[in-house]
């Protein structure tokens, strides 16, 4: 049984692309006489912390202290996103500001509950070599300066994990015996080498492999043994949408299915997931069990519209619902 007391110990180094999600909400009564597009009549702005961001907040609701490294724009966003940090009960000193590149915003329009639009505003190059040294230099200080159990990279193919970051963190970290997990995207897909646990999501993971991957135990193990030949890694985590997600440890793999859930918005699912799965690697716990968390967790917030970090009460009930306690 999981002690989710034992989260608030933990300190998670998370590394990666930031960014703000901007929800711009109203109410439609009519279709524009310009174009047949419906008419959004403003009634409220919200901004949340998105990206590796979200990935920080997840940690935080669990107890546990985010340290997040990271990059944003010389410009009001970027203002507003170190702005956020704190409102959220988290650290703002290790984001480096950026001359050469805009803080990614994500724009959502919504009517209700309806997703009407989005609009990306991003750079998607990466740093440049002046930006990747205050980078590193910003993270050596932070795992020289705290008592780091885990680091956690969060790739959304915006530029702030080139692959000199990647390997340089990554060869930090086997030095200092910190375990490691990533939430890989396309461009560096195969650029974690020997990371400890690679969480690929389904549709990831297909387009990366020389043969077809399906959604049974046989076809994932297969696709879970060339991940582990091409990077070295130790644990595979595969998820898998609404069938829930794959863990392969020790060589054999296990199918987690997802608990029956009324889903409102899949947005933010897989950060809530690489969260769970980072805690359990920090307190070096069971992954059968931590995969089983992670799975409830992401279902979770699948039922909530938005991006939106994980209930820890909720989720222990939920737990200890599913391990069969009457509550």
């Amino acid at each position: 049984m999981l002690n989710f007391d034992d989260f608030n110990q933990v300190n998670v180094l998370i590394v990666g692309d930031v960014m703000i999600d901007r929800y711009l909400r109203g109410n439609v009564t009519r279709i524009s006489p310009e174009a047949p597009v419906p008419v959004v009549n403003l009634e409220a702005e919200d901004l949340r912390l998105g990206g590796a961001a979200n990935v920080a907040l997840n940690v935080r609701a669990m107890g546990a202290t985010p340290i997040l490294c990271s990059v944003v724009g010389h410009d009001e966003d970027g203002q507003a996103f170190r702005q956020l940090l704190p409102e959220n009960g988290m650290s703002n000193q290790h984001i480096l500001h950026s001359s050469t590149r805009r803080t990614t915003v994500k724009t959502r329009i919504m009517a209700g509950a309806q997703h009407l639009l989005r609009m990306d505003q991003e750079d998607t190059h990466d740093l440049n070599d002046s930006e990747v040294e205050q980078l590193l230099e910003i993270i050596s200080y932070a795992l020289d300066t705290q008592d780091i159990h885990v680091i956690l990279f969060q790739d959304y193919n915006k530029g702030v994990l080139s692959p000199r970051v990647i390997r340089e963190v990554i060869l930090e970290s086997i030095r200092r015996g910190i375990p490691t997990a990533v939430d890989p995207k396309f461009n560096n897909f195969w650029a974690y080498k020997q990371i400890t646990l690679f969480k690929p999501n389904l549709k990831e993971i297909r387009a990366q492999s020389p043969q077809p991957v399906q959604t049974n135990l046989a076809s994932l193990q297969a696709a879970a043994t060339y991940i582990k030949a091409q990077l070295g890694n130790q644990h595979t985590l595969i998820t898998l949408s609404e069938k829930g997600l794959f863990l392969e440890t020790g060589g054999k793999g296990k199918i987690i299915p997802t608990e029956p859930r009324a889903v409102a918005d899949v947005c933010g699912a897989g950060d809530t997931v690489i969260s769970i799965v980072a805690l359990g690697l920090g307190l070096k716990l069971d992954l059968q069990e931590i995969a089983l968390l992670a799975n409830l967790a992401g279902g979770q917030v699948c039922e909530k519209v938005g991006v939106v970090p994980v209930d820890k009460e909720q989720l222990g009930l939920e737990y200890l619902k599913i391990k069969g306690y009457e509550l």
